[in-house]
């Protein structure tokens, strides 16, 4: 797997050129790190297949060694894991600050251990993501949950199942209350549960390992505690972001790529949002798509001629993780549309970047933005605020006339491996230098 960069680096990239060939989507980045902290739950071999090569999964993995669990890189480019002695209840502050993902690993050392320290998580600034769901899903379960020192000190003397509605759709606490639970006695009904594509990876990772998990892929799962977990082998579904980004990208440039390794569910409302801004795929069979190039991008008004939204929420909605992404294709497509995005309050801050470079938006508020074009984009310095951001401005830099360059790279490594290198491949022009 990659290393971390040891220098600050930046992408320059040559735009006004179209793409052309086959791209992979990488394992599922939202699946991947709920399910290596689930590892913490059993002490027997694990075998992950589709691991994503990128920063935050070496965040997860660093906290992982810190807590004694050994890893190895099978021939076959697969990670084998063995949670047989686990060293400390207590996560690391540093560690826990790279990666919002940290919080993780609250639900998995309660079950196992009895107890967890777990320091404030760190993560995209892309607003508050507050975790009072997830306290109270353990206090539910029977943990006590005291603040001490900016971290949580969570134990139990025996987790207990519960009927539990969860007071948000979070995906993350959602994911912590089913690990938790999985070792718990007697039965837990989570209600509001989140039920994205990575929730279901998870749950259905858990069930290979022997966990008794009802309801997977609706918003009512029944989890039977058992006694213990073993060990088992599990491949991690493709990333439907990576694949959406990939799409917008093509529809942006005029490119004809073929995406492969792609699931019809997962991609159902994402077309249908991106079909509002006149972009269409072509489904060549079950997990294959293709986007035609030189697309002539309309977007599609509501009745009466309304200006259209894309707004965002749980699944199955519009993913909050592709407002960015389609906010910069909106800017190449003919008409207006909002773009709302009504979870984090920060998410649209980076939009000036993309004015920089010569698009027409108005951010109205924190979480809505208009943007009309098509708008001739021209190369630009921009700084990579997050991940989805970073990506974004990745986007518009193809497009664009002249050379963009996209600082602290650092937040799209966070989320897409070695972006330059498999784009490269099917004819971008994009280097990764030195800053």
């Amino acid at each position: 797997m990659l290393a971390c960069a040891l220098v600050s680096q930046q992408f320059v990239i040559q735009g006004g050129h179209a793409l052309a060939g086959t791209v992979t989507p990488a394992g599922n980045k939202n699946a991947a790190l709920p399910i290596l902290a689930a590892i913490l739950l059993t002490d027997e071999e694990v075998i992950l297949e589709n691991v994503p090569d990128i920063l935050d999964v070496h965040a997860m993995l660093a906290i992982l060694d810190d807590l004694g669990v050994s890893v190895r890189e099978e021939p076959d480019g697969s990670l084998a894991f063995r949670a047989d002695n686990i060293r400390s209840s207590s996560l690391d502050p540093d560690l826990c600050k790279r990666i919002r993902a940290s919080v993780l690993f609250a639900g998995p050392l309660l079950a196992r251990a009895g107890a967890v320290n777990l320091p404030l998580p760190g993560g995209d600034f892309i607003g508050r993501r507050r975790i009072d769901t997830h306290l109270m899903a353990f206090r539910a379960l029977g943990a006590t949950v005291d603040e001490v020192d900016r971290a949580y000190r969570m134990s139990h003397e025996g987790l207990t199942g519960a009927e539990i509605f969860l007071d948000e759709a979070s995906v993350t606490a959602t994911e912590n209350v089913v690990m938790a639970a999985v070792l718990a006695r007697g039965r837990t009904t989570v209600l509001n549960a989140a039920c994205e594509p990575h929730v279901q990876d998870l749950c259905n990772f858990l069930v290979t390992l022997g966990a008794q998990i009802d309801g997977i892929g609706t918003n009512r799962l029944i989890v039977d505690g058992v006694e213990r977990l073993g060990g088992g082998r599990f491949r991690i579904g493709p990333d439907y972001i990576e694949i959406a980004s990939f799409i917008g990208l093509a529809a942006i440039t005029g490119s004809d790529l073929v995406i492969d390794d792609a699931r019809r569910d997962d991609m159902r409302m994402i077309l249908l949002g991106f079909a509002r801004l006149g972009i269409h795929v072509e489904w060549l069979d079950d997990t294959t798509l293709r986007v035609p190039p030189e697309q002539s991008l309309e977007i599609v008004t509501d009745e009466g001629g309304a200006i259209p939204k894309i707004d965002d929420g749980p699944w199955p909605a519009f993913p909050a993780d592709l407002t960015s992404i389609a906010t910069a294709v909106a800017t190449q497509a003919r008409g207006e549309v909002m773009i709302f995005e009504k979870m984090f309050e920060n998410r649209l801050f980076f939009v000036d970047k993309l004015v920089a470079m010569g698009a027409r938006i108005i951010l109205c508020d924190p979480h809505r933005a208009v943007v009309s074009g098509p708008a001739q984009l021209y190369g630009e310095r921009v700084e990579s605020p997050d991940i989805r951001a970073g990506m974004a401005m990745l986007i518009a830099g193809l497009a664009a006339k002249g050379t963009t360059t996209i600082g602290n790279i650092t937040q799209i490594d966070r989320g897409y491996e070695r972006i330059d290198e498999r784009l490269r491949a099917v004819g971008a022009r994009i280097e990764r230098v030195d800053d």
